[in-house]
C-alpha cells in the first residue's frame, strides 16, 4: 500500500496541484505565529519549548487520529488519509508551476520575470537583470525540489503519515522563524537546526540523484568541490549538484533585505537561459519517477526475500 499511497499523492498533487480554497498549512501557520507571540522571549530554551507546542502536538493528534482509523478496521480510510497527508505535503506542482510563469513571464518582459520571480524567492527582486532572475528561478527551482518533493517523500517512506506531517511542520516553522535576525537568532535558532538534522539526509539523496539523472560526472564535481564552500549544509550539495547535473552556473551576487550577499560559484559550464527552467523541472521529473522507480524494485524485492 505504501507505493499506491505515494502513486495516489502525487498524481493528485499533479492534477489538482496545491489546493486553492483553503491550505490547512495555512491555517497551522496562524497557530505557529500566536506560539511565537505567547513564548518569544529571545532565548533559545523558548524558542525549543515553541517547536514543541507548534511541530509535535500537533503531530500527536494526528497519530491519535490514525491510531482511532486503525482501531476501527477502517483500512481504506487509513490510506487514504495517509496519501492525504503526503499530498498535502509535497510541492511537486506547484514548483512546476511557478517556474514556468517566470518563463512565460519573461517572454513578455523583464518587469514581468522581477514579479513573477519574486513570488518564489527571498532576495530583493527590483533591481535584477536577466541572468539574475534566471539564477534565482533555477536556484529554488533546485532547493526546494529537496524540499517540497523529495524530503517529503522520504520521510513518508521512513516514518509515514506522522513522519510527513512532522517534517513538513518542521521545515515551514524554519522558513518562518529560522532566520539570523536579532528577533529570531535566538528564538528561531533551534527550528533551523531541526531542520537541518530532517533534511540532511534527503537532501544528499536529493544531490545525488540530481547527479545520476544528468550530467553526473560534471555534477558529482561540484558537489564535491564548491559545496563545502555553501553556507547552507544542506541547500548547497542540492544546487551544486543540479547546476552541475544541468551544466549551469548558479550562485554569484544577491541582495537579500537592501544588503549585497555574494554567494559561491555552483556548477559549471554557461550562464543560465531561458530554455534552462524547462530543463530544471524536467529534472526534478525525471527525478520523481526515479524514486518511484527505485522503490518500486525494493519493494518487490523485499516481497521476493519475504516469499522465500
Amino acid at each position: 500500500m505504501l507505493l499506491l499511497n505515494l502513486a495516489v499523492a502525487l498524481l493528485a498533487d499533479r492534477v489538482l496541484g496545491e489546493p486553492k480554497r483553503f491550505h490547512p498549512l495555512v491555517g497551522w501557520s496562524h497557530y505557529a505565529s500566536f506560539i511565537e507571540r505567547c513564548c518569544n522571549g529571545d532565548k533559545r530554551w523558548q524558542g525549543v519549548l515553541a517547536w514543541l507546542l507548534a511541530v509535535l502536538l500537533p503531530a500527536a493528534l494526528i497519530a491519535g487520529l490514525f491510531h482511532y482509523l486503525r482501531a476501527l478496521e477502517m483500512d481504506w480510510l487509513y490510506q487514504l488519509a495517509s496519501a492525504g497527508c503526503l499530498y498535502l505535503a509535497i510541492g511537486w506542482q506547484s514548483l512546476r508551476e511557478h517556474g514556468l510563469a517566470v518563463a512565460h513571464a519573461l517572454q513578455n518582459s523583464l518587469a514581468e520575470g522581477r514579479a513573477a520571480v519574486a513570488r518564489i524567492v527571498s532576495r530583493n527582486t527590483e533591481n535584477m537583470d536577466e541572468p539574475a532572475v534566471l539564477r534565482g528561478v533555477l536556484e529554488s527551482l533546485l532547493e526546494n525540489g529537496a524540499d517540497a518533493i523529495f524530503a517529503a517523500i522520504f520521510w513518508f517512506v521512513l516514518a509515514g503519515p506522522v513522519g510527513v506531517v512532522v517534517y513538513r511542520l518542521a521545515n515551514t516553522l524554519d522558513a518562518m522563524w529560522g532566520y539570523r535576525s536579532a528577533r529570531w537568532q535566538n528564538f528561531g535558532w533551534f527550528s533551523a537546526k531541526m531542520d537541518d538534522v530532517l533534511n540532511y539526509i534527503p537532501a544528499r539523496l536529493t544531490a545525488l540523484s540530481y547527479a545520476l539523472l544528468g550530467n553526473t560526472r560534471a555534477a558529482l564535481r561540484c558537489w564535491r568541490e564548491q559545496a563545502p564552500h555553501c553556507a547552507s549544509p544542506n541547500g548547497g550539495p542540492v544546487m551544486c549538484a543540479g547546476a552541475g547535473s544541468l551544466a549551469i552556473l548558479l550562485g554569484g551576487p544577491a541582495q537579500y533585505h537592501g544588503e549585497w550577499m555574494h554567494k559561491p560559484i555552483m556548477g559549471c559550464g554557461a550562464q543560465p537561459q531561458r530554455a534552462d527552467i524547462a530543463r530544471a523541472i524536467a529534472l526534478l521529473d525525471r527525478t520523481v519517477y526515479g524514486w518511484l522507480a527505485l522503490l518500486s524494485a525494493l519493494l518487490m524485492i523485499q516481497g521476493w526475500a519475504n516469499y522465500a
